[in-house]
């Protein structure tokens, strides 16, 4: 069955040129004309991926992503906007989405980036147990992570395919190139600058004391290491 992705685009003819490319790669495709009408479709249930733009009318992108990840919601959602500023994509990177594209844009490189989500969207399920990071277990299956009084937190895609790579290879060093390759994998990806703040989020949720970390740990001038019995 082919993914199902949502394009949230009020210019009707680059919204049309999306849809039809995305369409000739086999995907099913849906269009929604404003932010409103794009959070109600999402809660309908189905949507693979969301391409969605920054500037809409009635709701605007930053809100629409924040509403889905605040319901829950582990999609994932590229970011296509005029906006490129490193301030611009780094909050729409915090709110919980996944990717940035600015315009204009190469529709082959659009293509590329749709690919390379969904291909690591399918690595994220693959089974893999519950892992238990001090007093919170993270739920990789669900995309939560839950504290000792049974609370949950959900996490975005980037967040929890970093954890889960950085799970695998516990005890290594996973330099912030690699993370980037594999998480983002794509030769244009964003700097570092972005795994930065992901981890820093990270640690918000799995870390006692975030500003001291026991189990995300930099390892200055190489990368991250996640040390599973924590380290003082």
């Amino acid at each position: 069955m082919s993914a199902l992705i949502l394009v949230v685009e009020d210019e009707q003819h680059l919204a049309e040129g999306i849809s039809e490319n995305l369409q000739q790669e086999g995907y099913a495709v849906e269009i929604a004309g404003d932010g409103e009408s794009a959070l109600q479709r999402w809660r309908l249930g189905g949507i693979d991926l969301m391409i969605l733009d920054v500037m809409l009318p009635k709701r605007d992108g930053f809100s629409v992503c924040k509403a889905i990840r605040d319901e829950g919601g582990r999609l994932p959602i590229l970011f296509l906007t005029a906006k490129t500023s490193d301030d611009d994509r780094v909050y729409g990177l915090e709110l919980g989405g996944d990717d940035y594209l600015g315009k204009p844009f190469n529709l082959r490189e659009l293509l590329l980036r749709v690919r390379g989500m969904l291909r690591r969207q399918g690595w994220y399920v693959q089974a893999i147990e519950p892992t238990r990071v001090g007093t919170v277990t993270v739920d990789f299956g669900k995309g939560e992570i839950i504290d000792p009084d049974g609370e949950r937190s959900s996490l975005a895609e980037k967040e929890a395919l970093i954890l889960r790579l950085l799970v695998e290879r516990a005890g290594e060093v996973v330099a912030r190139d690699e993370i980037l390759e594999r998480v983002w994998g794509y030769e244009v990806s964003p700097s570092t600058r972005a795994v930065e703040h992901m981890v820093v989020r990270l640690r918000k949720l799995i870390e006692p004391d975030p500003e001291r970390p026991r189990y995300l740990q930099t390892v200055r001038g190489l990368g991250y290491r996640f040390s599973p019995q924590g380290e003082g």
